[in-house]
Order: structure tokens, then C-alpha cells, then sequence
């Protein structure tokens, strides 16, 4: 062993040593491009969202060129070698796209994924950390204005898809060269959610740490303003998010509602009305999606035949929620397919949220035969017809959700009936549809 002591870690090494394995590199434009790019699409992570335009582009043989930090096409060298847990990670990072259409960036991202996983907490500091979230997506946004720059000298770009947070950049380099800007805009504008966010930690100050939101600096606030001005058409999830946007740009917002997974994904189980009913929350352990009302709401019900199941990620100490209310079961969050399962093992979905999108667990949930209790801010108020698909309650109101947890406490038939109408609502709103429907948009 050498006597010089351990190597520091530094982002420069980390890199250096990416570049030498198989499939992690940046691929895509380092040469002309060999073929015609008239559509970009960028996003710095992949999502669900992302990869319906990207399967729908494929579909239609539209010539178009992906952006996203840390991307592999499915037969990527470093997949076949890695230990099988990362490769179960990384594979998250996949996309159905030939190699010549995908380029990656993915220095930035690969630190913070390492320094999460070391608890290198001051590298994935909010907005400081060299490699937290706000850095990695603003690194993006400024490669990919950089390499739309490139492209035009050789094709022209019709239109560049981008979303929240990793555009600025992106959509002045697209106005230079004359292409569109078609903007994702997956959740409620900064203000609303600033304000609503803002009364939040007022009305539960033990749950602000939950509300990350009221964190962010004036800078990435006016990044987010910025972004939305230089929009030429901008895509909302639901009607909570249009009416979220400011008034001047509300003519420029269209609706792509979300899709549901494939129900021979979700097949429900029999209902077992002899257990308890099982209510499911599922998301981050935030008050931005109501945790705080649903645990009030159980303090008050006081009902043996009623459970909670609690799935996600904690933001704070798990001693911390147990607290509020000390009897939920929780489960850790897990693959999608294991989401789904636990989801048919339970009864009814419970989103009392503040501020979202239009959260993708609320079709989920009906896609396994789970009928759904939301606020309008959960984004998915279409999918509520009320006493069929589920119920809509106000925000801040656990008065309302005893009422209708205990009713579904009381009429487990009903429910049983209301999950099967669930499940055929969400099967009319399909991933395809909404790729088609932001396809539309951008030939305008």
C-alpha cells in the first residue's frame, strides 16, 4: 500500500475515471449529426412524462435529438458489466432511443448521485452544493444551449421541448436560431405554491422542513419567471397548474393531462372486507402533500376497522411522524411495480395535497382498482366523479376526510364498486394520449 494517505475526492477524479468505462460517456454531438434534427426534447433526468414523447417521436419516425445528463440506450455496454444492484439503478436511466439521437452530460449528475450515496452532504447542499440538483440542472440547461447552437449551424430546429428549471439557457439559445419553445411546466407555478407553501408552515411550523419551496433563493425564482417568459407555448398537467401560471401568459397554456399506467399492469385482488380498510397515502412525507391533514384526520377517527399505510420517503426523522400519529404502518418506497402491488393490496387513496402537478399516484392508484380522495391541488380533479371514481375534499380540511374514510369504512360494497370504476377511468387517459396531445402543440 502506497504511504500517501486516501485521494481526495474531487468531481475532476470522478469524471476521469467515468470516461474509461464502456457506456458512460457523453454521446450524441461530437460530430455533425448524420441526420436532419427538427425537434429537441431535454430533460435532466428522465420521467415518465419524457419517455411518452420520446416513445410517441420513435413511433411517428419524427428526426429528433434527446438531452439528459446520465443516459444509456438499453444495450449499453456499462449495463452488461456493472455489480446487478447499480445496474438495477442505472437502468433506470435507459431510453428506447437509438444511440445517434441520445446525448448525455453526465458529470454533474453522477457526483451527486455518488455524494447522496456517501452522504457527502455538502456537495447536494440546496442550490449551493457543486453538485446539487439546482447546479446539476443548470449545467444541463447551459449544454444544451450550447449544443442547440451547434446543431443549427448545420440543420434548422423547429421547435426544443423543455421543462421546468433546466430552460433558460436552453430556450435563448432555441429563440436565436428561430426555433420554438414548447415548456413542461409539471407543477403549480413558483408563486401559487410559494404562497400556498408559505401558509402551510404558519398553519403546522413543526412541518416546514417539509416545504422546501419556501427555501429557494430570489435567484431561482427569477430563473423560473425567466423561463416561462420565453415560452412560446407552455404544457400543463391539470387545470390547478394553468390557473396557477400568471394571467398575462395564461393564453399561451395548454392541457396534456397525464397518463396512467397499462391496467395488465395493476390487476386488482379480490376485495377482503373481513380486514380493516386499508387507506393508502403515497408520496415524499410532506406536508406539500398534506401528511399533516391526513394524520389529523386518523387522530380524529379513532376507528379499529380503519388502517393507514403510509408509503415514501421521510424528510425528517421517522420518530418525528410517529408523533402526529403513532399508528400508521409505513412502507419504504420501492420499484414501481412493487408501488403497484402494495397499492392492490389496499382500499382507498388518500392525497389531500396543497400543491402539486397532477400527481401521477392518483392514476396509478385508480389504474389497481383504488378509488381516490384528492383536493383539486392534487391536479387531478377530472378524475374525480363523485361517488363513483372517488371524492374531492378542500385543502386544510381533515374534517372532510373522516367524513369520507369513515363512509368507505361503512359501505365497503360501495367501495369494491368505486374501485372498478377507478380502474375504467383511468384507463381512458393512456401515456400515448398525451404524448400526441404535446405533439400537436409543437406543429402549430
Amino acid at each position: 500500500m502506497s504511504g500517501d494517505g486516501p485521494r481526495a475526492f474531487s468531481p475532476a477524479s470522478a469524471a476521469g475515471h467515468c470516461s474509461a468505462i464502456p457506456g458512460c460517456f457523453p454521446q450524441g454531438l461530437r460530430r455533425k449529426p448524420a441526420f436532419a434534427v427538427t425537434q429537441i426534447i431535454t430533460h435532466p433526468t428522465g420521467n415518465e412524462f419524457v419517455r411518452a414523447l420520446l416513445a410517441e417521436c420513435t413511433k411517428r419516425a419524427i428526426d429528433f435529438h434527446f438531452f439528459t445528463t446520465l443516459g444509456f440506450t438499453p444495450g449499453a455496454p456499462l449495463l452488461q458489466v456493472v455489480p446487478r444492484r447499480l445496474r438495477a439503478q442505472l437502468s433506470r436511466r435507459a431510453f428506447e432511443v437509438p444511440k445517434e439521437q441520445l446525448d448525455t452530460h453526465p458529470w454533474r449528475e453522477t457526483v451527486r448521485l455518488m455524494a447522496k450515496g456517501l452522504r457527502i452532504n455538502s456537495l447536494v447542499r440546496h442550490e449551493r452544493g457543486w453538485a446539487s440538483t439546482d447546479r446539476v440542472f443548470q449545467d444541463f440547461d447551459a449544454h444544451v444551449g450550447r449544443q442547440i447552437r451547434r446543431i443549427a449551424k448545420v440543420f434548422p430546429v423547429k421547435s426544443v421541448h423543455a421543462y421546468e428549471d433546466s430552460a433558460i439557457e436552453t430556450f435563448q439559445a432555441a429563440r436565436e436560431v428561430g426555433a420554438q419553445c414548447s415548456y413542461e411546466l409539471p407543477i403549480a407555478y413558483w408563486e401559487t405554491a410559494r404562497r400556498l407553501l408559505g401558509e402551510e408552515a404558519r398553519r403546522w411550523p413543526e412541518w416546514e422542513p417539509t416545504l422546501q419551496a419556501t427555501a429557494d433563493s430570489p435567484d431561482k425564482r427569477e430563473r423560473k419567471t425567466a423561463e416561462l417568459e420565453l415560452a412560446d407555448t407552455v404544457i400543463c398537467p391539470s387545470r390547478f397548474v394553468l390557473n396557477s401560471v400568471p394571467a398575462k401568459h395564461r393564453d399561451k397554456c395548454r392541457l396534456a393531462p397525464f397518463g396512467s399506467p397499462a391496467l395488465s399492469e395493476c390487476k386488482p385482488l379480490p376485495s377482503a372486507p373481513q380486514r380493516p380498510l386499508r387507506v393508502l397515502f403515497a408520496g415524499t412525507l410532506s406536508q406539500r402533500k398534506g401528511l399533516a391533514d391526513l394524520f389529523a384526520a386518523f387522530q380524529r377517527l379513532k376507528r379499529k376497522d380503519v388502517e393507514l399505510v403510509v408509503m415514501g420517503t421521510p424528510m425528517l426523522p421517522m420518530p418525528f411522524y410517529r408523533r402526529q400519529y403513532p399508528d400508521f404502518i409505513y412502507e419504504p418506497p420501492r420499484p414501481h411495480d412493487e408501488v403497484l402491488r402494495l397499492m392492490q393490496q389496499c382500499d382507498l387513496l388518500a392525497l389531500p395535497s396543497i400543491v402539486e402537478g397532477r400527481a401521477l399516484v392518483q392514476q396509478e392508484a385508480m389504474a389497481a382498482g383504488l378509488p381516490i380522495i384528492v383536493t383539486p391541488n392534487a391536479g387531478g380533479e377530472d378524475l374525480v366523479e363523485e361517488g363513483r371514481t372517488g371524492f374531492l375534499v378542500p385543502i386544510r380540511s381533515p374534517e372532510r376526510l373522516v367524513e369520507k374514510i369513515a363512509w368507505g369504512a361503512d359501505h365497503r360494497e360501495e367501495i369494491a364498486e368505486m374501485g372498478r370504476l377507478a380502474r375504467q377511468k383511468a384507463a381512458t387517459l393512456t401515456w400515448g394520449h398525451y404524448a400526441s396531445l404535446v405533439m400537436e402543440l409543437w406543429e402549430r
